[in-house]
């Protein structure tokens, strides 16, 4: 079989960033794959799953109901390996161009108060785990410290990390 693109990526090197994972053609229509790394692979700890699941919760929400964005969301999603998530849009979308959604993304997130959307044993099939405070402290660590004057480094995977068009 062959490695998939996401595989080749060279983790070593990889630091918290936004990166534009994959584009993917689906008839006359592309969709983007963006990688939110939010923890440098192999030297920081993975997030656990109740944060990991808030921010799933909570990211799920404030993208679907994005006045501008909301229509364009097809998925958002952590990564098996717990150091970020997955967000694919419907479109042609670089790195760049969703700092501004990802950054009042993670504000909302970092200054949310609150029951947790969809945090019901009626609503999710693992509702008990969840860890608000947790999944705050981080979005507000990924937006002063990646988000907030982000460098091209965080925005484009190292010139020998493939993307597949």
């Amino acid at each position: 079989m062959k490695t998939i693109t996401s595989f080749t990526v060279d983790h070593w090197k990889l630091l918290p960033g936004v990166y534009v994972s994959r584009k993917d053609c689906t008839g006359t229509d592309i969709v983007t794959t963006f990688d939110i790394r939010m923890t440098r692979p192999n030297f920081e700890p993975v997030m656990n799953t109740a944060e990991i699941h808030a921010i799933e919760h909570l990211g799920a929400t404030f993208l679907r109901n994005h006045p501008k964005m909301g229509e364009k969301i097809v998925y958002f999603g952590p990564m098996g390996c717990r150091t970020g998530f997955y967000l694919i849009l419907a479109g042609d979308y670089e790195s760049a161009d969703i700092v501004p959604l990802l950054k009042e993304m993670f504000t909302y997130m970092k200054d949310y108060e609150g029951d947790i959307p969809g945090a019901s044993p009626k609503e999710c099939g693992n509702y008990l785990d969840l860890n608000l405070p947790m999944a705050k402290y981080i979005a507000n660590k990924y937006l002063s410290e990646v988000l907030d004057g982000i460098t091209e480094d965080r925005l484009v995977y190292a010139s020998s990390d493939p993307v597949q068009a």
